[in-house]
C-alpha cells in the first residue's frame, strides 16, 4: 500500500545571513497535501525557504515538520522522501538523459538492474522524454531540461517536491506541459511551486501564499482570496502625467502600459469617481493589494458586512 501524502507545518522559521540580510522572519505556513504555491517577488524570501525545507541549510529559530519528521533534527529522513528541483541546475551536456537518470538513481539507493530499469521508464514516460531518451542533454530545450530534472526529483517517490521557479524562460507551450505535470504529481504528494509568476499560481495552485520582504502577507485559497476582493477592483486607463494624482487620491494597486498609456487598477469598496470601471478581481489583483496592503482591508470589510456592521 502507497504511503499516504504528508503534510508541513512550518512555526516562526527566521534566517538571517551572515551579511545581514533578514531573509525570512517568522514565517508560519500550514502547508497540505496538494499543489502549494509560494508566491512572491525575486529576493522576497522564496529560495532560502525552499533550501531550508530541501534540508540544504538551517533556519536560525523555527520548527519544522513533514509529518511527524523534525526537518532540521532529522535531515535523512527528510531526504529520503524529498525530491527538490532548484531555480538552476546543472546537467551533462555530453550525457544521454536515460544513461543519466539511470545514474542518478543508483546514487537514490535503486541498485537493482532490473527494478532500476523499470523506474528510469517510468519516470521518462511520465515526464514525456521516453522518445528523447538517447539524445544528448546539451540538445535539450528549456523545458526538456526542466521535465528531465523532475524525473530526477522523482526518484524514490517523493512524498513531498519542491521546485523553485520551475517555468522562468520556458515558452509557453513548454509552460502547459510542466504546469500540468506538476498537476499530476500533487494527486499524490505536497508539492510547493515556487515563483514570482501569478499564472503559475493561478492555473495550478489550490493552496498559496505571498511572501515579501522575508514575510507572509497571505495564506489562503487562491478562489476564495479572489472572492474577497469581487466588487472592490476599479480600473481605468489614463496618461502617465495623470497617474501622481491619481496615486494621491486613490489606493492603486497596480498600473501598467497598455498600448501606450497606463491602466491603473484601483482598490475601493465604493465607485472611485468618474472614469473608473468595476472589473472582475483576478489573483493579480490579489497579489497586488496583498503587496499594498489592502487585502487586509477588504477581508476586514467583507467580514464587518457579514455581521452587519
Amino acid at each position: 500500500m502507497a504511503n499516504p501524502p504528508l503534510g508541513l507545518s512550518i512555526r516562526n522559521v527566521s534566517k538571517r545571513y551572515a551579511n545581514g540580510v533578514q531573509a525570512l522572519q517568522n514565517v508560519t505556513l500550514t502547508i497540505p497535501p496538494g499543489m502549494y504555491g509560494l508566491l512572491g517577488p525575486n529576493g522576497a524570501g522564496k529560495s532560502t525557504l525552499m533550501r531550508t525545507l530541501a534540508t540544504l541549510q538551517e533556519p536560525d529559530a523555527g520548527h519544522i515538520l513533514l509529518g511527524d519528521i523534525d526537518v532540521v533534527g532529522q535531515k535523512e529522513a527528510v531526504r529520503q522522501t524529498l525530491g527538490y528541483l532548484p531555480q538552476e541546475f546543472g546537467v551533462y551536456p555530453k550525457a544521454r538523459a536515460e544513461d543519466l537518470l539511470d545514474y542518478f538513481a543508483v546514487l537514490k539507493g535503486l541498485t537493482q538492474r532490473g527494478a532500476r530499469r523499470q523506474a528510469v521508464e517510468a519516470l521518462l514516460r511520465q515526464t514525456n522524454l521516453w522518445d528523447v531518451r538517447r539524445q544528448q542533454l546539451g540538445g535539450f530545450s528549456g523545458g526538456m531540461k526542466q521535465r528531465f530534472g523532475v524525473a530526477v526529483a522523482l526518484l524514490g517517490n517523493p512524498r513531498l517536491l519542491i521546485v523553485d521557479e520551475p517555468t522562468a524562460g520556458l515558452d509557453p507551450a513548454e509552460r502547459v506541459r510542466f504546469l500540468n505535470l506538476l498537476s499530476e504529481l500533487g494527486e499524490n504528494s505536497v508539492v510547493i511551486l515556487s515563483t514570482h509568476i501569478v499564472e503559475d499560481v493561478a492555473e495550478v495552485c489550490t493552496n498559496m501564499a505571498i511572501i515579501h520582504q522575508g514575510r507572509i502577507l497571505l495564506e489562503a485559497q487562491p478562489l476564495e482570496a479572489v472572492a474577497a476582493l469581487n466588487g472592490r477592483i476599479w480600473r481605468k486607463l489614463t496618461d502617465k502625467p495623470a497617474l501622481p494624482a491619481l496615486e494621491q487620491e486613490h489606493r492603486v494597486i497596480s498600473a501598467k502600459l497598455l498600448s501606450g498609456r497606463i491602466l491603473v487598477h484601483v482598490y475601493s469598496p465604493e465607485a472611485p469617481g468618474p472614469g473608473f470601471e468595476l472589473v472582475q478581481a483576478d489573483l493579480e489583483d490579489v497579489y497586488f493589494s496583498a503587496m499594498t496592503g489592502c487585502f487586509g482591508t477588504a477581508v476586514e470589510q467583507q467580514q464587518a458586512e457579514a455581521v452587519g456592521l
